[in-house]
């Protein structure tokens, strides 16, 4: 269930496991540089540092970092929903 998007969009399995493996060859700088930032929003959104928001701006426009953090924040949300209702993966 949690990569199903990834598996939606096309990423092969290969692509998915290395999602939790920062020195995968299989994943770009940029494709790393989100997951980071997406890992750290979702366990505290506090230690979202100077460093990273530079490290996204090498990679994304100011709108796609915009993009990202909506994105990011509404399936953060979305997981939190459905851990408080009960609701199992489909």
């Amino acid at each position: 269930m949690r990569y199903a998007g990834a598996r939606h969009a096309g990423a092969t399995e290969a692509k998915i496991a290395a999602i939790d493996d920062e020195s995968s060859d299989l994943l770009t700088p940029r494709e790393r540089a989100a997951i980071r930032f997406a890992d750290k929003l979702a366990v505290d959104h506090h230690k979202v540092d100077d460093a990273l928001w530079a490290e996204l701006r090498s990679h994304f426009s100011e709108a796609d970092i915009i993009e990202l953090v909506a994105h990011t924040t509404l399936f953060i949300g979305f997981g939190r929903f459905n851990e408080i209702v009960g609701l199992e993966p489909a």
